[in-house]
């Protein structure tokens, strides 16, 4: 769960917006938000921390920190402050390709 909701975070992120035209949203599900594919996926090292606490949702937690972090690493590695997503707007792409 915890890998799932890192890329399908990633993925929104990298990509998914919201549109409306005409004071409608033009998506209507997530069928056509494109996700990452394997090859295109960072590797991904989950950790579980031993705890006294009752057990809880994995999934969830995994998508928060995702596009933070991103812009981060963008920012370390270009200089330049992402401060709107998607982040293929401002011209960031997944490897060689480009969406």
């Amino acid at each position: 769960q915890m890998e799932g909701s890192a890329i399908f975070a990633l993925s929104a992120a990298l990509w998914h917006e919201v549109e409306i035209v005409g004071g409608r949203v033009t998506q209507s599900n997530f069928d056509g938000a494109p996700l990452l594919t394997l090859a295109q996926t960072p590797y991904i090292d989950v950790r579980l921390i031993e705890s006294d606490a009752p057990p809880g949702g994995a999934g969830e937690p995994g998508v928060p920190p995702v596009a933070p972090a991103l812009a981060a690493a963008i920012f370390a590695a270009t200089g330049d402050r992402v401060r709107r997503l998607p982040v293929a707007r401002a011209g960031y792409a997944v490897g060689s390709a480009v969406f």
